[in-house]
């Protein structure tokens, strides 16, 4: 069974920078892909950044140049450096993994709210 255990959210004034992490355990052979995930008050639950297990980063362009995600395998762990926050950041950002076959494994989130 995987777990994924999401951490660093918390409020922050615009402007400002976050770090989350999201620390994986249990079988997670073949989870390759490693991505962020956020959902707004009232909205939908939208990607925000992706990693491949090569390294390959894509971005959301709401958020392309201000947010990096990295991956350490070695901690199994996957961060969402987040900087220059804006007030439409706020939400509930999730980790998730995804293998070969498409399947998912969801966190169960860590809030961020930035105030203006």
């Amino acid at each position: 069974q995987v777990q994924l255990v999401e951490s660093g959210g918390g409020l922050v004034q615009a402007g400002g920078s976050l770090r989350l992490s999201c620390t994986v355990s249990g079988s997670i052979f073949g989870f390759d892909v490693r991505a962020w995930y956020r959902q707004a008050p009232g909205k939908q639950r939208e990607w925000v950044a992706s990693i491949t297990s090569g390294g390959t980063r894509n971005y959301a362009d709401s958020v392309k140049g201000r947010f990096t995600i990295n991956r350490d395998d070695a901690k199994n762990t996957v961060y969402l450096q987040m900087n220059s926050l804006k007030p439409e950041d706020t939400a509930v950002y999730y980790c998730k993994l995804t293998n070969q076959y498409g399947m998912n494994q969801w966190g169960k989130g860590t809030l961020v709210a930035v105030s203006s």
